[in-house]
Formats: C-alpha cells, structure tokens, sequence
C-alpha cells in the first residue's frame, strides 16, 4: 500500500513579516521567493517537505497546529530542552519539541 508524506505545507498569513521572524526564530530557514508574476513570500525546505508563508491578500487564513522539532540551542531566544506550545502571529498553536 503507498504511504503518503507531506510534500508542501502554505500558511497564509496577513502578518508576513512577523511570521517569517517568528519561524525564523525557531530555526526555520525561510528565504524570500516569487514565481513570475505572484506574489513575494518565504520558502524553507525542511527536509522533503517545502513549507510556505504567503500574504493572505484577502483569503482566510484559517487555524492550523503545526509540529516543529528543533534543536534548543540553535532557536532564539534558545529554548530549554523539553515541549513547549507557541502561538505564531497568526494564532495557529505550534508545538515544538526542542532537543
């Protein structure tokens, strides 16, 4: 039986800038993008798995619980060793088991 895996996650967000600091801060390398005529956003990939914030211009941005597993040390401010729930700008919850 095939097993799928997540290739592509999109958060919309109508505070990208505060976001991409918020993710930032977490370790996650996002950098700036723009497919020919869309919109300017941020891409990191993560493993096999692209994850995207783009500017909500006018869609809804929706709830969604995120997981991230993070090195403690390399997060800023550093994150003690242990689980730890966040609240990106947004207010999607982000669970985040630091190492």
């Amino acid at each position: 039986m095939p097993r799928a895996r997540v290739s592509l996650v999109v958060l919309y967000t109508e505070h990208l800038e505060e976001c991409r600091a918020f993710y930032a801060a977490l370790g996650v390398p996002l950098v700036p993008e723009q497919h020919g005529t869309g919109p300017e956003h941020y891409a990191a990939e993560l493993g096999k798995t692209v994850v995207e914030l783009y500017p909500a211009a006018g869609r809804p941005t929706g709830r969604a619980r995120l997981g991230l597993d993070v090195e403690a040390a390399e997060t800023d401010p550093p994150l003690a060793p242990g689980r730890h729930l966040l609240t990106d700008p947004d207010g999607r919850t982000v669970d985040v088991l630091a190492h």
